[in-house]
């Protein structure tokens, strides 16, 4: 096995590692929220420092094979691809950290049918299934599997646009709880940008394994319609 190989080998392992220790994150987050596990909360808040250490030693791997043993092909775009999913995954971590702190900061258990009725289980649920997908599809090197995720995002968008309203009918309805629905409409801003970033993830995880380039056609798409209309 080369040096390069080797290096390759460890980042892939390093990926593993903070995409398996977001997910966890978000899991916890969702227990934390349901429950009002305090303790599990802070356990979020503690490990956001092992997400954001190893972060940076991805980045400087991902740099230092860059610099001295000039991929090229798929294991550049390996390289390249890891560095975009590296990002996206540390921010992925912030967002289940600041959830952690708002259940934290408003300190006290919340009805869980307030919790479903927002809708926000239902987000958990397809986030974690979504960062469940592109784990998997990243052990398998599996784009079928990666693509799986896109629709699923659609579901957290569909959830975050009719949030706004349905807070807003909450709050009119019962306005001495106003503080609650702040936090939890909060939440399900986080966890839309979840998607996103998983979404993201996915995305790059296409152009390292078939070097395609998913946001370019989406973009060319989005002009090839607006010129139409």
């Amino acid at each position: 096995m080369s040096h390069l190989d080797t290096e390759l080998r460890l980042l892939n392992d390093d990926i593993l590692e903070i995409m398996y220790l977001v997910k966890t994150q978000l899991e916890k987050g969702k227990k934390a929220l349901i429950t009002f596990d305090k303790e599990l909360a802070h356990d979020i808040i503690a490990n956001e420092k092992r997400v954001d250490g190893l972060e940076l030693k991805i980045d400087r791997d991902c740099e230092n094979i860059l610099a001295l043993f000039n991929p090229v092909a798929v294991d550049l775009r390996f390289v390249i691809a890891s560095l975009k999913i590296n990002s996206d995954l540390e921010r992925l971590g912030d967002h289940a950290n600041s959830i952690a702190k708002y259940i934290l900061e408003y300190g006290h258990a919340i009805d869980e049918k307030v919790i479903k009725k927002m809708r926000i289980v239902e987000m958990y649920d397809t986030a974690i299934q979504m960062l469940s997908n592109v784990f998997s599809a990243y052990i398998a090197e599996d784009t079928e599997k990666a693509r799986k995720v896109f629709s699923k995002d659609q579901l957290l968008n569909e959830i975050n646009q009719q949030a706004a309203s349905s807070t807003a009918k909450l709050i009119q309805k019962d306005p001495k709880n106003i503080e609650l629905y702040l936090y939890l409409f909060s939440i399900i801003r986080k966890l839309e940008r979840v998607g996103d970033l998983t979404k993201n993830t996915a995305e790059q995880l296409v152009f390292y394994i078939e070097a395609k380039v998913l946001k370019h056609k989406k973009l060319n798409s989005k002009k090839a319609r607006d010129q139409e209309e």
